[in-house]
């Protein structure tokens, strides 16, 4: 008989509460500290609230899920389920991949913790993959080794309204956020796997979205083999401004007319490192 499998992953997948519920995927909120107290994801914090307290110059900080509240998600599922497959965010941008390897060790095998760096709409990709690969009979060993493999077959490149954030949290140098300043530069960063890296800089916002929509193009022809809507699962996050974000999907879209193209806002973890007013472009080979 299949095994009762259950999916897990964290709220840095943009899955909120609501949605998991529906698609039947269990969501572990990040927490963050505000001004020394501790809120969560969507549960205590909404993006509003978050987009607030960040302009009034809050200190705000990520955190990884607690050890107790990981072990008593397991354990509450491991009673309805025989295995778990558990999507943490990209380890090479937060430890709670790491944390959850170890947790898992103490499971005899029924919890499967995949490393596979992904992030955001990349990463909620993978949960839905997940279930899909339940449908087709796999059990959680097997899941987390066919994700793995797929890691790389996904692209992200964003592009920041502002440094300031950035400096801030002390991932770029002050030089270098100082040069962007003056130059009103729009950096364009890309994530592959584990790395946030600078990719290009446009002078401006439309300079910058034609750079990524070629970046992308350009990933799914050479890398992804082809840019074809059957091949391809293509979208959209933003932090804070949905409007621009829609108006960026209608320029993606008339770029690779056919494609379904899904919109998100940004994770709040993500978003407190890079501030309001990013708009990213990401796409996923279709398993």
């Amino acid at each position: 008989m299949a095994k009762k499998i259950a999916v897990v992953t964290d709220s840095n997948s943009g899955i909120t509460q609501t949605q998991a519920k529906e698609l039947g995927i269990h969501v572990l909120p990040m927490p963050f500290m505000i001004n020394n107290e501790i809120f969560y994801e969507d549960i205590t914090l909404t993006q509003e609230k978050f987009y607030e307290r960040l302009a009034d110059g809050a200190d705000v900080i990520t955190s990884q899920p607690t050890p107790d509240s990981v072990l008593k998600l397991w354990d509450s599922l491991l009673k309805e389920y025989d295995e778990i497959v558990h999507i943490p965010m990209s380890s090479g941008l937060s430890g709670s991949c790491e944390s959850a390897v170890m947790l898992a060790q103490d499971y005899d095998g029924r919890v499967q913790v995949v490393n596979n760096q992904r992030i955001s709409v990349t990463q909620r990709q993978s949960a839905l993959d997940a279930l899909l690969l339940i449908d087709r009979g796999m059990d959680a060993a097997q899941i987390r080794d066919f994700l793995e493999k797929d890691k790389f077959n996904s692209s992200i490149y964003i592009m920041l309204d502002t440094l300031y954030y950035l400096k801030k949290g002390g991932r770029i140098t002050p030089a270098a956020a100082a040069l962007g300043t003056i130059l009103k530069l729009k950096p364009v960063l890309q994530i592959q796997g584990e790395k946030l890296d600078a990719f290009a800089k446009a002078r401006t916002v439309s300079q910058g979205k034609s750079i990524m929509i070629n970046a992308i193009r350009s990933d799914m022809e050479k890398r992804f083999g082809g840019a074809d809507k059957d091949n391809i699962w293509l979208e959209i996050a933003y932090s804070y401004d949905r409007d621009a974000a829609m108006q960026f999907k209608d320029e993606v879209q008339a770029q690779f007319p056919g494609f379904d193209i899904h919109v998100d806002p940004l994770s709040l973890s993500i978003a407190c490192h890079i501030g309001p007013g990013s708009l990213a472009v990401a796409c996923c080979k279709k398993i």
